[in-house]
């Protein structure tokens, strides 16, 4: 069952500057990189990537708009409608990979990290545009041996996009599969990197979403439904899509460039 039901926040984290996680109760079954639904009353109901996936679940929040920045004002003890989880997510490859985050992207892919029991063979890149964007490092060194950072205005780790942090660590060492969430151009550049280099990945992807079950079609890229047939697709798929990259839909269903 995956209806909607009205859960109570029951704990609340400052990640960074305007990042929030919110915590609820939630009996369901979620995978790394699925996503719910989740409805602000009085305001509007938006996508949110799963950031745990436990019994405790979790969202975490950049304000950008109206619906976010309402949702980031919820108080401890208030309610928020929660429908899902939807999609497809995130599978644990065989062998050794690589996790990759960028900004708000990192929240998506924590699960994917700490889905392996054996934290010597998941390394982790997690990239923001100054520190005080990073989240989540401490709870990625958690689940993983090997963790770098990237910040594109040097505050910290690597100088540097994420994009060219990964074609260093792919220069060095060899891994079955890479897995990744973030803004469409980095995954863009970040696609070309894994075929520079010949591996395989996985990416969740991130368009307007209305429905959030593939009923309305707003979230389309070449033909697949990003909410139902998504959001993780392997780049394979993800290559032979002449919109990744370049352009999107906007409310109105109108291709706008990315």
């Amino acid at each position: 069952m995956n209806g909607n039901e009205v859960v109570r926040v029951i704990d609340k984290v400052s990640e960074g500057r305007g990042i929030t996680t919110l915590r609820f109760e939630l009996d369901r079954t979620v995978r790394p990189g699925q996503f719910f639904m989740v409805w602000v009353p009085g305001v509007d109901e938006v996508p949110m990537s799963a950031s745990y996936i436990g019994k405790l679940k979790g969202i975490t929040v950049r304000e950008v708009g109206e619906a976010t920045k309402a949702l980031s004002s919820v108080k401890v003890g208030e309610m928020i409608g929660i429908r899902g989880p939807y999609g497809r997510g995130f599978m644990q490859p065989a062998g050794r990979y690589l996790v990759v985050g960028g900004g708000t992207g990192i929240a998506a892919v924590l699960p994917a990290i700490e889905m392996s029991k054996d934290r010597s063979i998941v390394d982790v890149a997690l990239g923001a545009r100054t520190s005080s964007e990073l989240i989540f490092e401490e709870r990625a060194r958690k689940a993983s041996d090997h963790v770098m950072v990237s910040t594109d205005d040097g505050s910290k780790g690597h100088h540097g996009t994420v994009v060219s942090l990964v074609d260093e660590m792919l220069s060095k060492r060899s891994y079955s599969q890479l897995i990744a969430c973030g803004p469409e151009k980095m995954l863009f550049y970040l696609l070309e990197v894994c075929k520079k280099h010949g591996v395989e990945s996985q990416m969740s992807l991130e368009r307007f979403m209305k429905c959030g079950s593939g009923l309305c079609g707003s979230c389309v890229i070449d033909g697949r439904r990003v909410c139902a047939d998504g959001p993780v697709f392997l780049g394979r798929e993800i290559d032979e899509m002449k919109e990744f990259g370049r352009s999107k839909r906007d409310e109105a269903g109108r291709s706008v460039p990315l």
